[in-house]
């Protein structure tokens, strides 16, 4: 076999591996954009949730007269029609942010009386599992997004 032959065969073989390695590069990559991208909708569904929980306790707090109402659809924070000058707790109505859809999972306060919280619809598993505040202490361990609960309990 001739000494060209054989550099041949190891600059394919060094080919070969610089490939692999390649690839392996862009894989790592793209799992961790993938993460990271997971993780940003993570972050805007704690906010989206958490604001969602404080217009519905606004509207809660504020109800007119003795008793106190819950909304009886999430419309209801974009517009309080109980005053004779409309009311806004939200500017508007936000989409969920992992599923990208308009549509929450509603929480209905005790009775049937109105909405007291809202959940995302998504069944795909966390990555944060723990380190919440105080006030969502309680998604720590969910096992999927739709345990991730954002309600408003009257004190």
């Amino acid at each position: 076999m001739s000494a060209g032959r054989r550099e041949r065969g190891f600059t394919l073989a060094g080919m070969l591996i610089a490939v692999a390695l390649f690839g392996g590069g862009l894989a790592a990559y793209g799992e961790l954009a993938s993460h990271a991208a997971q993780r940003e909708k993570e972050r805007d569904l704690l906010f989206v949730g958490n604001q969602i929980r404080q217009a519905i306790g606004a509207y809660y707090e504020r109800s007119p007269g003795g008793a106190k109402r819950f909304p009886q659809t999430l419309e209801d924070l974009l517009e309080d029609k109980r005053y004779p000058m409309a009311q806004r707790y939200l500017r508007r109505l936000y989409p969920d942010p992992v599923t990208g859809k308009p549509e929450w999972g509603l929480i209905a306060a005790p009775g049937g009386g109105g909405i007291m919280g809202v959940h995302s619809l998504s069944q795909a598993a966390p990555i944060k599992s723990g380190g919440f505040d105080a006030r969502d202490s309680a998604l720590a361990g969910a096992a999927r997004y739709a345990d991730w609960q954002f309600s408003y309990a009257p004190r």
